[in-house]
């Protein structure tokens, strides 16, 4: 797999050092980027470890800039004194554990799952993920430790490489490396750093543009795809937003969160006697937004981890690349979401007058019964294109997404579900403010009947997606509301078989994304 990025291959260069007997200094240096503005050099750069009495040395990044200076160091690693190389197996594996370490340190909660790495010889294209976790780890160093007059063209060539097609597709293969838990706090902590390099350059009034997009990937096994997804909300375009600006601790808690969202498809496959069923059917969608910072820091210099974005709106649509054999698509019903009573409720209140008199008062009143549906799904059909759409209604029957809270709502405690939205007992989110839609709710999915020509051949499909996310006041008094939308989810094709065995799908080799 060959890289078009004009930084070098830092596996290559380490395992070609010398053994350190050879060395003629105490540092071997390998130039990462050289800066045009300022003259400037980044480096990356191995050193012998002086104070051990035992062979070892020590990674760091530095600038030259005038004088070196160090931005990060490693921890110290025994030398191999049994082959060429000048690491083994076993400690180039610790030096990658590290890389990662370091990026995860960077993020909002310390590190409290074990890192697992199998042999690195069993693992395809490891010298490309390790370069990928140098260059994050550099990202993140470029952020918070390299001075302010080469920041800004470090990380302009650092993001050009990172989201580049090449550098997303090793990304995918790190993630599932590192397994989920890992990851989620890998993005957290990347996107965390996003989040303050946005801000630096809004507080220098710099023009910006899409910083970061949003970084998701697709995977597929048997008779099941999976889009994971993550994006920070500053990355994110606001499509609609009140007049009055957020106060500057509402600001910074509703900066500080991101994205995080799995898409789940199940397929099948059903012969019938002129034709195929091809069968879609929604395993799970969960959409989360997480802060990016402590409970403590967003306790204290923000409104509070409960003042925050929610989903309002999904919109999925699949479609078959290829239509040439498809007879029809056929879609469900939009679903009956369960209706919630709020309010029902008859009593009842009797009481004895004071002792110097005889007598019982009662009194009786009334709540009124009113019918919540917050969530409402429609399929419809676009040419062979299957749509999918969550709606996120207000309690007066309007879609929350193009529609603004009345002012007179703001000041009434009880006036609407997003008030204490994250803790009621008919609240429209799960308690950490997301939404969880699962199979068991929403039909028998989405029918393709195509040609009994296609068994035995290859179908390609396409999956595109849309999620909207709004602010409305939680528990803080503010007028101020807006909602925002990522680019596309992902945009993926699946060649996927037909078989003779047409009890299945089976979808071969990966889910690239586009």
């Amino acid at each position: 797999m060959a890289s078009s990025s004009r930084f070098p291959d830092i596996w290559s260069w380490i395992q070609n050092l010398p053994p350190i007997t050879q060395w003629n200094t105490d540092s071997m240096s390998l130039g990462i980027y050289s800066l045009k503005l300022t003259k400037a050099s980044l480096k990356f750069s191995i050193t012998k470890n002086t104070q051990n009495h035992t062979p070892s040395v020590f990674f760091s990044i530095r600038v030259d800039y005038n004088t070196p200076i160090s931005l990060w160091i490693s921890k110290s690693f025994k030398t191999n004194s049994q082959g060429p190389k000048i690491l083994n197996e076993e400690t180039t594996c610790s030096l990658f554990c590290n890389f990662i370490n370091g990026v995860l340190n960077y993020g909002p909660t310390k590190n409290t799952t074990f890192l697992h790495i199998p042999p690195i010889d069993t693992i395809s294209h490891f010298k490309e993920i390790f370069d990928l976790s140098v260059f994050s780890l550099i990202l993140l160093i470029c952020i918070y430790e390299a001075p302010h007059n080469i920041r800004s063209e470090c990380l302009t060539a650092l993001e050009n490489y990172l989201t580049s097609s090449y550098s997303r597709e090793i990304s995918k293969m790190l993630m599932r490396l590192l397994g989920s838990n890992i990851e989620e706090q890998w993005m957290r902590s990347l996107n965390l750093a996003i989040t303050n390099w946005v801000v630096q350059l809004k507080a220098s009034k710099h023009s910006l543009r899409s910083i970061v997009p949003l970084f998701s990937y697709a995977i597929s096994t048997f008779e099941l795809c999976k889009v994971q997804l993550y994006c920070p909300m500053v990355a994110m375009d606001i499509e609609t937003s009140s007049e009055s600006s957020p106060q500057d601790r509402l600001k910074l808690s509703l900066r500080y969160h991101q994205l995080e969202g799995v898409i789940q498809f199940a397929y099948n496959v059903i012969p019938q006697e002129e034709y195929i069923n091809v069968v879609m059917k929604v395993d799970n969608i969960r959409c989360d937004v997480i802060r990016l910072v402590t409970k403590t820091l967003m306790a204290k210099r923000g409104a509070g981890e409960i003042e925050k974005h929610f989903p309002s709106r999904i919109s999925l649509q699949l479609t078959p690349a290829f239509q040439t054999n498809v007879v029809s698509v056929s879609v469900g019903r939009s679903s009956e979401n369960p209706i919630r009573d709020i309010g029902t409720g008859m009593s009842i209140d009797a009481a004895f007058t004071t002792p110097t008199s005889m007598g019982l008062t009662v009194s009786a009143s009334e709540t009124t019964t009113m019918s919540l549906k917050p969530w409402k799904f429609e399929q419809s059909v676009y040419g062979y294109s299957a749509n999918l759409n969550w709606y996120l209604h207000n309690l007066d029957g309007r879609e929350v997404v193009s529609s603004k809270p009345p002012k007179t709502a703001f000041c009434c405690p009880r006036a609407s579900w997003f008030k204490d939205r994250y803790s009621k007992a008919y609240r429209p989110f799960t308690r950490q403010g997301g939404v969880i839609f699962a199979k068991d709710e929403y039909g028998d999915g989405v029918v393709w009947k195509v040609d009994k020509g296609e068994m035995g051949k290859t179908m390609e499909w396409e999956l595109k997606g849309w999620i909207w996310l709004t602010y409305w006041p939680n528990k803080l008094r503010t007028f101020h509301n807006e909602t925002r939308r990522p680019e596309d989810v992902s945009i993926i094709r699946s060649k996927e078989r037909v078989y003779e065995d047409i009890n299945i799908i089976k979808i071969p080799g990966e889910f690239p994304t586009q």
